[in-house]
């Protein structure tokens, strides 16, 4: 269950939804294990400089090593930067998970898990 955050200057004309869209189909990619990306983005109204901290974060795996890290930091910065259209200061960080995260679905009965396409309004 990995997370994605963006973190951004908001002075950024960015499609954060496709951004998401593209890390979450390299990830799967490299990985069928690793299932849906919960994604997140935080646009930042107070800055120096205009910047782009993109955070994925991922359970710790024997399979995840240096070697997969490194290919998927470098795919991932490719396809982010693909969507950037003006100058800015491009930070990537890929994080694992520690021995005691725990991650899971919480259900309510009745209730249906929300996405991001479901949840926009017009």
């Amino acid at each position: 269950m990995p997370h994605i955050e963006i973190k951004y200057s908001d002075n950024l004309t960015i499609n954060t939804g496709e951004i998401f869209d593209d890390i979450e189909e390299i990830i799967n990619g490299k990985d069928i294990s690793a299932g849906e990306c919960k994604s997140r983005a935080y646009p930042c109204s107070q800055y120096k400089y205009s910047h782009m901290l993109v955070i994925v974060s991922l359970l710790t795996k024997p399979h995840r090593d240096k070697i997969f890290t490194q290919s998927l930091s470098l795919e991932i910065e490719k396809a982010v930067k693909v969507h950037l259209k003006q100058s800015l200061y491009f930070s990537l960080s890929i994080e694992y998970s520690q021995d005691y995260y725990t991650t899971n679905i919480h259900r309510v009965e009745g209730d249906e898990l929300v996405g991001m396409v479901d949840n926009v309004t017009s």
